[in-house]
Formats: C-alpha cells, sequence, structure tokens
C-alpha cells in the first residue's frame, strides 16, 4: 500500500512546519510527502532531510487548490492508494495515520475522512459543516458578535454542534481542507481542487463532489492537532480571496 501527503508552503514557521513533516513521517507505512513551496524563495528547501520527502518550488504563488493539485497529480501518477492533504500547522501522533487507513480500509465506499481535530490546548475545532449559504459565511465572518447570538441556532447546526463530535458522522458535505484524507480511486473520478479558487472554500466545493459519488465520515478516533490561524480575519487581501471563493462556489452550486 502506498500513501502518499502534500503540504503546501508559503514562508512558514520552520519550526511548526517541521512538526507537521515529522508527525507525517513518523510511520513504517510506505509514504511520500511533497512539500509544494508557494514562496517568493526556496529557503524552505533546508528543511528537507528525508529521502521520502519531495520538494517542488513553484517561483510563484499559485494558490492553496492550484498548488494542492500538482500533489494530486503525482500521488496518481504513483497509483498511491491515498492521498493525505494537511496543513503546515498540522501535527499529530505516530498512531492516528494507520487509525485511518485501517478505517477506510474496512469502509471501501468512504472516499473522504477527517479526524477530530483538536486546537493545542485540546479545545475541540467543530470543523464538520453543513453545505455554506451566503448568510452563514456572511454572519460568520461580518455580523457582530451581539447580533450572531440571535443565530445561535442557526450557526451551531452549521457546525453540526446538533451532534456529538465524540461519535462518528457520515456524509458530511463541507469537511476543512487543513486536513483531508482521500481515497485515490475516487478522488481520480472526482478530481483535485477547483483552480479558480485561490484559497478559501475549495475545502466545501471537492467534499462536496466526493458526497455525490462516495460517502464522506468524520472519525473521531484519531486526533490531530492544528493551530488554526484564521488568516482572513487579519489581512484583507486574505478577505479578499475569502469573497472570490466563495462567489466561485455559488455561482457553481447555486445560491
Amino acid at each position: 500500500m502506498k500513501i502518499t501527503g502534500c503540504i503546501v508552503l508559503y514562508q512558514n514557521n520552520k519550526e511548526i512546519l517541521k512538526k507537521a513533516i515529522d508527525s507525517f513521517l513518523s510511520t513504517e507505512l510506505d509514504i511520500v510527502l511533497y512539500l509544494i513551496d508557494n514562496s517568493p524563495t526556496n529557503a524552505l528547501k533546508s528543511i528537507v532531510n528525508d529521502q521520502r520527502v519531495e520538494y517542488i518550488f513553484n517561483n510563484a504563488n499559485l494558490g492553496f487548490g492550484k498548488a494542492h493539485n500538482i500533489g494530486i497529480e503525482r500521488s496518481l501518477a504513483l497509483n498511491a492508494n491515498y492521498h493525505l492533504v494537511l496543513n503546515p500547522d498540522i501535527y499529530f501522533e505516530k498512531t492516528e495515520i494507520p487509525k485511518m487507513i485501517s478505517f477506510m480500509e474496512e469502509n471501501e465506499k468512504i472516499g473522504h475522512l477527517m479526524p477530530k481535530i483538536k486546537y493545542p490546548d485540546n479545545r475541540i475545532q467543530y470543523l464538520c459543516k453543513r453545505n455554506p449559504t451566503p448568510f452563514d459565511l456572511f454572519a460568520r465572518r461580518f455580523m457582530p458578535k451581539g447580533l450572531q447570538k440571535y443565530f445561535k441556532d442557526r450557526m451551531d447546526k452549521y457546525e453540526y454542534k446538533d451532534h456529538s463530535y465524540d461519535e462518528i458522522i457520515y456524509d458530511i458535505p463541507y469537511f476543512s481542507g487543513c486536513f483531508m484524507l482521500f481515497r485515490n480511486s475516487i478522488l481520480k473520478r472526482v478530481g483535485g481542487f477547483d483552480e479558480r479558487i485561490f484559497m478559501y472554500i475549495e475545502d466545501a466545493d471537492i467534499t462536496r463532489r466526493f458526497l455525490q459519488v462516495s460517502h464522506t465520515v468524520y472519525f473521531p478516533k484519531a486526533e490531530v492537532y492544528h493551530h488554526y490561524g484564521k488568516g482572513s480575519y487579519k489581512s484583507f487581501k486574505l478577505m479578499f480571496y475569502n469573497l472570490h471563493g466563495a462567489f466561485i462556489y455559488f455561482k457553481k452550486w447555486g445560491w
């Protein structure tokens, strides 16, 4: 069995990135990790010190989805069984990937898995979501906290807080792109990320496409940790990418 993984880089903190790389490499499974670097320079290449890692320098910021598609194309060409998309600020124990792969092997109709994702202080990140609407995205990003409380039930339901995050949940329509485990036989049918979306909400699009032809599963018996920076809340440029991606998404799937 061959498993590939991919991390897209952009001027990352080397210490945090190394933790993500080491987490993926800490296994006896047959793996290959692609580091796709969108940074202005190849300074992050120095972090590579394992023959299982392939570093690819783009010399341009291609965006999240387009860069990840480079890794996906290589994974499919390698005839890997599974491909893992993970963020550079993710880390986990060596036991976790084998748990996920075992579950996928036992459940062949599942095409896409997301584990329980926690903050470093062990709080749960509520990253199972229903299909977004323009109102849901607007309310979460722009609505004042004082008004959000009037829509708490709706926002909680959007994040599957009406379910237990300690139980397996099938057929989630929207998983976070910070950690996505794909079955490659399904990935080949679905295709990679929509490259028209520079970043943000491409994860909603690809999860929705997986659910059209397979099952998705939230699998809390495996756990990973995610620093979760919420970059679009801190940068006007990233907020623009968020809005642009949402426009493409809703034009594609309906408003």
